[in-house]
């Protein structure tokens, strides 16, 4: 095969790769906008603010994203990440000594059953039994708030990872379009440079058989 038409292909097959990687490029950078925007939009008309620094406690102080983002309004996927495990994480654990929603659900339904029996035999232990029922179901209450909200921010902070991983993918495309495209125009321009007749990977008795033909098409 002719150097010539060897270069020419490798060119445009490389121009047509380089291609396909802008448009990956332009849909994983529409992508992460979409991305980004939505996580911002719906973060915003949540209304949440960090505390300010003066405002914190000396337990919230010990969380440097807390301390970094505080008095700012809520609005991205990191500061999400950082509301729900260093702020609301913190303050869940405090409540029903670390236990969880689900597992608060057990005790309540045996001090409930407990306060029926109490009732019917008109027990002296029913105020004390209230008491403990209220308590629980205030603290499961809390619990299920805080959970929710936090389940909530952590799948907003999730979602816009795909917008950061986006973006990292658009840059990767872009620059390997750019230097695709430079290398085949590169190749383009030693097609043209270089003699038709030019033999790619030619056996020597060809090359020096060309090579004499070139002298005596010169003579």
């Amino acid at each position: 095969m002719k150097r010539r038409t060897l270069d020419v292909l490798f060119s445009a097959g490389g121009m047509a790769l380089a291609g396909l990687l802008l448009v990956l490029a332009l849909v994983m950078t529409s992508n992460a906008n979409f991305a980004e925007g939505y996580v911002r939009d719906q973060l915003s008309q949540q209304n949440i603010t960090f505390k300010t620094l003066d405002a914190l406690t000396p337990e919230e102080k010990e969380s440097a994203c807390v301390v970094a983002f505080a008095g700012q309004p809520l609005t991205s996927g990191k500061q999400a990440e950082c509301y729900a495990n260093d702020f609301i994480g913190l303050h869940v654990k405090a409540i029903a000594n670390g236990q969880t929603f689900a597992e608060l659900g057990q005790p309540q339904t045996e001090l409930r059953e407990q306060v029926a029996a109490a009732t019917k035999t008109n027990d002296a232990a029913l105020p004390d039994l209230q008491k403990q029922l209220t308590a629980v179901t205030a603290q499961r209450e809390a619990l299920f708030k805080g959970e929710t909200l936090r389940g909530l921010l952590l799948t907003s902070y999730g979602f816009s990872v795909f917008g950061v991983k986006g973006t990292e993918v658009a840059t990767v495309a872009f620059g390997a379009a750019a230097l695709l495209a430079l290398l085949s125009l590169a190749g383009f321009l030693h097609a043209f440079t270089t003699p038709k007749n030019e033999v790619f990977a030619a056996p020597e008795r060809m090359r020096n058989g060309i090579a004499k033909e070139r002298d005596l098409i010169r003579i």
